[in-house]
């Protein structure tokens, strides 16, 4: 199973919205097959692996990351693959919280005489897919906010400027979050500050991901992004869509800023803002796995009081900017220790001069 794990990493940037999946057909303590699902759409793990195997694995033991599916998608059931080849027994690391699949997979299994067992690390192959278990059970993407800071905690000086806090190596590591991204998410702060492209630009993960980029959503209450921004260039568009948040705007605005690759929503809620819950919901139903928050301390701050980030990952600078210098989250004046944000830090290391720091917000 762990070679199972290690094999659908080989997913990590590709197979969006549907999960990484790997899957080894072992006999006699030989390997018939192995093979990751790279792309929705195309043949799943245990398919590739069978074909490997061939009349062999008659009798096999087949280790899958996630329970073979049972329903008609894109691709036919796995689970009928499975039987077709005659296996003899299925370890499956963790049940497919998909309501389509839910169990069946195993119990059509079991019904037709091959043992299946439930569990083998279990606890990596839900790490392998957060973004899908999370929409699958909550309704909504695994967002991880980026956030470049010196050590006193400061994400730009007080007249914006921001370029650049930390080293290359801290900017190359975030190709690999914005790799792992369905979706980046910015707010209009930045893109009036910063006029980022939000793209995937290593080679190597472009590559890996086999050309996909995510979705880039820009949250503008007012709809003030500037039509020339680099997001909406003609060229941008043709690299990937943007999808643009807005609260209120006249038909004016609308009809000025409508171009191919362009989709605008409007999702206000009761305080004139944009919905932050609504906007991760929609999300969701386009099949969006995992978000990536890259913006000001506003748009952080508003998306940790609601609750909505699942993990911070934190580019520690070593240098400081002084109290003037803009914070990495607005949040508001607490009174005692206790309202503090509490947090569990998950992983430490260090990328040339920066320290990463991976860290989740605890419930209160």
């Amino acid at each position: 199973m762990a070679l199972a794990l290690q094999l659908a990493e080989q997913g990590n940037y590709s197979t969006a919205p549907n999960p990484r999946v790997a899957c080894v057909v072992v006999k006699n303590n030989q390997i018939l097959g192995q093979a990751a699902h790279l792309k929705a759409g195309q043949a799943h793990a245990e398919v590739l692996a069978l074909n490997q195997a061939g009349v062999a694995a008659a009798g096999a033991d087949v280790y899958v990351t996630l329970e073979p599916c049972n329903h008609v998608g894109r691709t036919p059931p796995c689970v009928d693959a499975l039987l077709k080849a005659g296996v003899g027994r299925v370890v499956v690391a963790m049940q497919d919280p998909n309501p389509l699949v839910a169990g069946q997979g195993m119990q059509r299994l079991r019904a037709a005489g091959i043992h299946v067992e439930l569990g083998l690390l279990e606890a990596q192959a839900q790490a392998l897919n957060p973004g899908f278990v999370s929409r699958m059970t909550r309704h909504r993407p695994y967002l991880r906010t980026k956030l470049a800071a010196s050590l006193d905690g400061r994400t730009a000086l007080d007249n914006g400027l921001s370029q650049w806090i930390t080293t290359e190596a801290a900017r190359s590591d975030v190709q690999h979050w914005r790799g792992l991204a369905c979706a980046i998410v910015t707010g209009i702060g930045t893109v009036l500050q910063d006029n980022p492209s939000m793209t995937v630009r290593a080679p190597e993960i472009v590559n890996a991901a086999l050309s996909r980029q995510p979705l880039r959503v820009i949250v503008d209450s007012r709809l003030r992004t500037p039509h020339d921004c680099q997001m909406l260039s003609a060229a941008s568009l043709q690299i990937g869509p943007v999808l643009i948040a807005y609260a209120k705007a006249d038909a004016a605005q609308l009809q000025a800023i409508q171009r191919p690759g362009l989709s605008l929503i409007a999702m206000p809620n009761a305080h004139g803002q944009v919905d932050l819950p609504a906007l991760m919901t929609h999300l969701a139903t386009l099949g969006v796995n995992e978000v990536l928050l890259e913006a000001g301390s506003a748009l952080n701050g508003a998306f940790l009081q609601a609750q909505l980030i699942d993990e911070c990952i934190f580019y520690y600078a070593a240098k400081l900017m002084g109290g003037s210098a803009q914070p990495m989250f607005a949040m508001p004046a607490y009174d005692t220790m206790s309202q503090a944000q509490a947090m569990q830090i998950i992983d430490v290391r260090q990328l040339d001069a920066d320290l990463r720091l991976r860290a989740k917000p605890l419930p209160a």
